[in-house]
Parts: C-alpha cells; sequence; structure tokens
C-alpha cells in the first residue's frame, strides 16, 4: 500500500522529500543572517526559535530519511547518458550532505558561542561543550554559506527534474510527485 507503483517513489519517500524541501525553504526564508549580536537580539528571539526548530527538525527528518532509504526500493534510474547519472548521484549526495552540515554547523556553532539553543516549544538545549568562541563564530559563518549552497543546489535539482520532465519526458520528476497530482506534459519533444 505504501508503494502505490515501482516506477514511483513510495508515499513515505515522497512525504520525508516534499517535507524537507518546504523545511529547509522556510528555515533558510527566516534565518536572521548578520552577526552573533543581531541573532541573539532580543527582538528576534521568535524568528531565531524558529529558525532553530525548523533546523532540528530538518536534521531528524534527513536521519529517518535516510533510514528509510536503506529499507525502501526506490525506481528503476531513467535511461540517461553516463555524465547525468554521475551528475544525479552527486547532486543527491551533495544535497544529503548539506542537510546534514547545515543543523550540525548552526548546534555547534551556538554551543561554542555559549548560546543554548531554543525551540519553540520551550525546549531550551544547553551547550555540552566548552567555549571556544572564535570557533563557533566560525561555524556560523560557514553554517550562512551552507545555507546558500543548498539553495542554489536545490534549485539545480529543481530546474533537473523540470527539464527531465518537459525536455527528456521521462518519469523523473513523476517517480517523486504523488499519483494524485496531475503534471501537465508536453505532447511532443520541444527540440
Amino acid at each position: 500500500m505504501l508503494k502505490i507503483n515501482p516506477d514511483r517513489y513510495g508515499v513515505i519517500a515522497q512525504t520525508f522529500h516534499w517535507a524537507t524541501a518546504v523545511l529547509v525553504l522556510i528555515a533558510f526564508i527566516y534565518g536572521l543572517g548578520g552577526n552573533e549580536m543581531r541573532v541573539y537580539d532580543a527582538a528576534h528571539d521568535f524568528q531565531r526559535m524558529l529558525h532553530e526548530t525548523l533546523g532540528m527538525s530538518v536534521l531528524a527528518l534527513v536521519v529517518l530519511r535516510l533510514l528509510w532509504r536503506l529499507l525502501d526500493t526506490r525506481p528503476a534510474p531513467a535511461a540517461a547518458p553516463r555524465w547525468m547519472r554521475l551528475a544525479s548521484t552527486a547532486v543527491h549526495g551533495l544535497l544529503y550532505g548539506l542537510l546534514m552540515a547545515l543543523p550540525l554547523t548552526a548546534i555547534f556553532g551556538a554551543w561554542l558561542e555559549g548560546h543554548s539553543l531554543t525551540l519553540l516549544a520551550g525546549v531550551n538545549i544547553t551547550s555540552p561543550l566548552p567555549l571556544a568562541h572564535a570557533l563557533g563564530q566560525s561555524l556560523a559563518e560557514f553554517h550562512t554559506l551552507l545555507g546558500d549552497a543548498i539553495m542554489i543546489l536545490a534549485g539545480l535539482h529543481a530546474a533537473a527534474a523540470i527539464y527531465h520532465h518537459l525536455v527528456l519526458r521521462d518519469c523523473v520528476l513523476k517517480a517523486m510527485l504523488p499519483v494524485w497530482f496531475k503534471v501537465w506534459q508536453p505532447k511532443k519533444r520541444w527540440f
């Protein structure tokens, strides 16, 4: 029942994919950016707590998603040139790496700077690490760069899926869309 069609990802894999995409996008939008004084200013508490909650949610989702990948069967890859298959593997690997690195750099950056993680549910996770402010600041800056990188890479990932759908006319995009989501398919190749 979870695997409706062998040419598509199952409901759980699709849910993990789209929930992760939405959470990352919202976390990016609500990311404060800027220096430590700005991020931890009391006027930005709600925005920071929302961003930290979303980041922790992304981390939990990615761990569950990776565990699910060990159990789940994926559809056979679309016929494509070797370079395309290698590019796809590289992009997916980079996306998973960024999905893990983003929350971890934020967590360790905050802790090393001496800040607790404060989640929306009132959960306060204090740092178990000794203060290393300069290292924490470097990790926080790196976190910002990784946030930009994941948005660029996710955009390329989405563009590639649309290219597969509109130009190559294969099932790459449809494989990750729910069955009920009807997507327009061109009648003929555009070029």
